[in-house]
Protein backbone atom coordinates (compact mmCIF):
# COMPACT_ATOMS: atom_id res chain seq x y z
CA UNK A 1 0.00 0.00 0.00
CA UNK A 2 1.40 3.39 -0.97
CA UNK A 3 1.45 6.45 1.40
CA UNK A 4 -1.97 7.56 -0.49
CA UNK A 5 -3.52 4.63 -0.02
CA UNK A 6 -2.85 4.72 3.62
CA UNK A 7 -3.82 8.43 3.95
CA UNK A 8 -7.34 7.35 2.35
CA UNK A 9 -7.24 4.24 5.01
CA UNK A 10 -6.77 6.86 7.74
CA UNK A 11 -9.65 8.98 6.39
CA UNK A 12 -11.86 6.07 5.80
CA UNK A 13 -11.30 4.20 9.00
CA UNK A 14 -11.31 7.57 10.97
CA UNK A 15 -14.11 8.91 9.38
CA UNK A 16 -16.13 5.51 10.11
CA UNK A 17 -14.75 5.81 14.08
CA UNK A 18 -16.53 9.52 14.06
CA UNK A 19 -19.83 8.59 12.59
CA UNK A 20 -20.08 5.65 15.09
CA UNK A 21 -19.29 8.00 17.85
CA UNK A 22 -21.70 10.38 17.08
CA UNK A 23 -24.58 7.64 16.12
CA UNK A 24 -23.93 7.03 20.24
CA UNK A 25 -24.51 10.36 21.16
CA UNK A 26 -27.96 10.05 19.27
CA UNK A 27 -28.80 7.45 20.81
CA UNK A 28 -27.69 7.98 24.47
CA UNK A 29 -29.92 11.19 24.10
CA UNK A 30 -32.70 8.63 23.28
CA UNK A 31 -31.70 6.96 26.54
CA UNK A 32 -30.94 3.92 24.58
CA UNK A 33 -27.43 3.41 26.69
CA UNK A 34 -26.70 0.03 25.73
CA UNK A 35 -26.43 0.52 22.13
CA UNK A 36 -24.39 3.72 22.69
CA UNK A 37 -21.98 1.79 24.32
CA UNK A 38 -21.90 -0.41 21.47
CA UNK A 39 -21.42 2.18 18.82
CA UNK A 40 -18.79 3.65 21.14
CA UNK A 41 -17.02 -0.06 20.57
CA UNK A 42 -17.43 -0.05 17.01
CA UNK A 43 -15.81 3.48 17.14
CA UNK A 44 -12.89 2.16 19.15
CA UNK A 45 -12.56 -0.76 16.71
CA UNK A 46 -12.42 1.79 13.92
CA UNK A 47 -10.04 3.70 14.71
CA UNK A 48 -7.65 1.41 16.01
CA UNK A 49 -7.60 0.71 12.44
CA UNK A 50 -6.90 3.91 11.60
CA UNK A 51 -4.02 3.96 14.58
CA UNK A 52 -2.82 0.78 13.35
CA UNK A 53 -1.57 2.46 10.03
CA UNK A 54 -0.68 5.98 11.64
CA UNK A 55 2.03 3.32 13.40
CA UNK A 56 3.20 2.03 10.93
CA UNK A 57 3.62 5.12 9.47
CA UNK A 58 5.54 6.49 12.12
CA UNK A 59 7.80 3.38 12.60
CA UNK A 60 8.86 3.41 9.21
CA UNK A 61 10.11 7.17 9.67
CA UNK A 62 11.55 6.80 12.85
CA UNK A 63 13.35 3.85 11.30
CA UNK A 64 14.86 6.13 8.19
CA UNK A 65 12.08 6.05 5.86
CA UNK A 66 11.85 9.03 4.75
CA UNK A 67 8.19 10.28 3.49
CA UNK A 68 7.20 13.60 2.38
CA UNK A 69 4.67 15.42 4.04
CA UNK A 70 1.78 16.12 2.01
CA UNK A 71 -1.63 18.05 2.37
CA UNK A 72 -3.72 15.18 1.80
CA UNK A 73 -1.50 13.04 4.94
CA UNK A 74 -1.90 16.38 7.01
CA UNK A 75 -6.10 15.78 6.47
CA UNK A 76 -5.71 12.19 7.20
CA UNK A 77 -4.39 13.13 10.78
CA UNK A 78 -6.71 15.41 10.86
CA UNK A 79 -9.66 13.35 10.40
CA UNK A 80 -8.32 10.77 12.55
CA UNK A 81 -7.06 12.81 15.77
CA UNK A 82 -10.68 14.66 15.18
CA UNK A 83 -12.34 11.08 15.60
CA UNK A 84 -10.52 10.36 18.62
CA UNK A 85 -11.71 13.60 20.16
CA UNK A 86 -15.18 12.95 19.43
CA UNK A 87 -15.16 9.52 20.36
CA UNK A 88 -13.82 10.71 23.61
CA UNK A 89 -16.32 13.00 24.46
CA UNK A 90 -19.07 10.68 23.35
CA UNK A 91 -17.70 8.47 26.27
CA UNK A 92 -18.34 11.50 28.72
CA UNK A 93 -21.45 12.45 27.17
CA UNK A 94 -22.87 8.71 27.43
CA UNK A 95 -21.59 8.48 30.91
CA UNK A 96 -23.43 12.00 31.68
CA UNK A 97 -26.57 10.39 29.66
CA UNK A 98 -26.43 7.04 31.58
CA UNK A 99 -25.99 9.51 35.24
CA UNK A 100 -28.92 11.22 34.52
CA UNK A 101 -31.26 8.82 34.12
CA UNK A 102 -30.25 6.66 37.27
CA UNK A 103 -31.08 9.81 38.87
CA UNK A 104 -34.23 10.41 37.50
CA UNK A 105 -34.92 6.36 38.27
CA UNK A 106 -33.50 6.82 42.11
CA UNK A 107 -36.08 9.78 42.17
CA UNK A 108 -39.49 8.26 41.41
Amino acid sequence: MNIEEKAFQLILHGGDGRSYAMEAMTLARQQKIEDAKQKIQQSKEAINEAHHIQTELITAEAGGQQSQVSLLMVHAQDHLMNAMTVREMAEEIIHLHEALAKQAAARD
